[in-house]
């Protein structure tokens, strides 16, 4: 199908889930859980067939009268666009079909679909409504030309989430965040990938696409097939996960878990890479603070210890962080911070400008300010490569002037330049690695600053700014949260519940 006829279905769709009065991020919710019934009946036609040329039993994942393909049959039709029982066919999808999915278990695809049908919602109550989605669903292959395109709309539909913010842009990293960040990490054929705050899936699907580029056997496919794991708490980002890891091709194995209940003083299985964005703002439940090591309310610094923990030594961990983790000055931060490089080479942190991260601001305005911090597990910091991302043309990145690209073309090839140097020693890379936007700081100069990370660009004349409304608002709710944390710290010195 041509993209342009399929964009045009896949538009359809959202109309009649608009009639239906919801919101975006419901329609990538319901289309996900269609698509997927539809893409596991394709899947299970390709193994019945391949199945019979080997001469073997075909035993299909779910039972058969409920494959997509096979529900024409139940209401003695052609095809869905025949089903003349509307109510009927409605009362088989809420009342039949959706318990038994929900129920399943067992093995690991099994209970995937049933964590899936048993934590989201049919949503759409009209059954007219729910059947014509059904019929422009059935038209759609799942063939390799098709699954490609669905793949594209997909991601701009997580993409347009992604700009409605609150909610929504909980689930959403800006792409072009994404792809840098597994730039500089660099996966390799063979090395685990988890994200354990995986929301829509984006760095498992980039981190696959750019391992699968270095792939030149059937042995490397093979690895990559074992290779990518993640991690996600809400049952609507778990189900969008799931579906935008199918469509890219990416066998990503998923667990619809708390991170936070694992114990990291004993964590389980380690990986050789970590990418991620950690939930921002949040608190800890009471029941799993004595999962940390360093005790903290703050979902941030809580993720900055768990991937601590979780990558294996010489793994290497991309992270995205509020710059409040950075500086915060409670004993706390310092503790883990101070950790963090005597066990850790943190090699790089790029200070991304207020505006980029504005789709994840529940109240709206330009969002928190944030730096992305890299680092290798197993040997300590000596000094840190620093990048200050300055918006192209003095425009401030906003929901409708998203980042681009280009816009990290040059922070990519500066920290190229330093990792050259890294490899090699050769001064002449380092010198190519600095600019009036890159630094470098040794680890006596962070010591001294009581191990604050946050970039302080030395080549940045002072000059007086007056910064937006929306950035004061947003300054004073990080010191807010500094000042509420401090007062937590001093009531438990004093033996006072915070």
């Amino acid at each position: 199908m041509e993209r342009q006829a399929l964009a045009n279905k896949i538009e359809h769709i959202y109309e009649i889930m608009r009639a239906e009065g919801l919101s975006i991020l419901d329609y990538v919710e319901q289309l996900s859980w269609m698509l997927f019934l539809k893409i596991l009946s394709d899947r299970e036609e390709e193994r019945k067939l391949t199945a019979e040329l080997k001469g073997e039993k075909y035993r299909p994942v779910i039972k058969e009268e409920y494959l997509f393909h096979n529900w024409p049959r139940r209401f003695d039709a052609p095809s869905l666009k025949k089903v003349k029982d509307v109510r009927a066919f409605y009362e088989f999808i809420s009342t039949e079909l959706w318990p038994y999915l929900g129920s399943l278990g067992g093995s690991d695809e099994l209970n995937k679909i049933g964590e899936i049908f048993s934590n989201v919602s049919l949503k759409i109550h009209d059954p007219h409504n729910l059947l014509e989605i059904f019929q422009s669903i059935e038209d759609i292959r799942t063939d390799e030309e098709d699954t490609h395109i669905m793949s594209q709309l997909y991601e701009e539909t997580l993409m347009l989430m992604g700009r409605e913010g609150g909610a929504a842009g909980e689930y959403y990293t800006p792409r072009p965040i994404v792809r840098f960040m597994v730039k500089v990490v660099d996966p390799e054929i063979g090395e685990t990938v988890f994200d354990p705050f995986c929301g829509s899936g984006g760095f498992l699907v980039e981190a696959y696409n750019h391992a699968y580029e270095k792939a030149k056997s059937v042995e490397d496919l093979k690895k990559l097939e074992e290779s990518f794991y993640g991690q996600e708490l809400k049952p609507q980002a778990y189900l969008i996960a799931s579906m935008n890891t199918l469509l890219h091709g990416v066998n990503a194995k998923l667990t619809k878990t708390d991170t936070f209940s694992e114990d990291l003083h004993s964590p389980g299985e380690l990986y050789k890479i970590i990418l991620t964005n950690p939930p921002f703002g949040g608190k800890i439940k009471e029941s799993n603070l004595q999962n940390l090591p360093v005790r903290t309310r703050s979902t941030e610094l809580a993720a900055l210890q768990y991937v601590m923990r979780k990558v294996k030594p010489g793994g290497r961990v991309g992270i995205v962080l509020p710059d409040g983790v950075l500086s915060n000055v409670t004993k706390s931060y310092i503790k883990v911070r101070k950790e963090l490089l005597e066990r850790n080479n943190v090699f790089a942190v790029v200070s991304l400008p207020q505006g980029v991260f504005a789709n994840i601001s529940p109240k709206g305005g330009t969002g928190p300010k944030t730096s992305l911090l890299f680092f290798e597990r197993g040997k300590p910091t000596r000094e840190i490569w620093y990048y200050e991302l300055v918006p192209p043309n003095g425009k401030n990145y906003t929901r409708a002037n998203p980042i681009k690209d280009e816009d990290l073309s040059d922070a990519l090839d500066k920290f190229e330049a330093w990792r050259k140097y890294l490899e090699t020693g050769d001064e002449e890379w380092k010198k190519k690695a600095l600019s009036e936007n890159s630094w470098v700081v040794g680890i006596d100069k962070i010591k001294e600053r009581d191990y604050d990370l946050s970039a302080r660009n030395p080549n940045r004349k002072l000059t007086i700014e007056y910064p937006a409304p929306e950035e004061i608002i947003a300054s004073l709710e990080e010191k807010e949260r500094g000042i509420s944390e401090l007062l937590n710290e001093i009531k438990a010195v004093l033996g006072e519940k915070p």
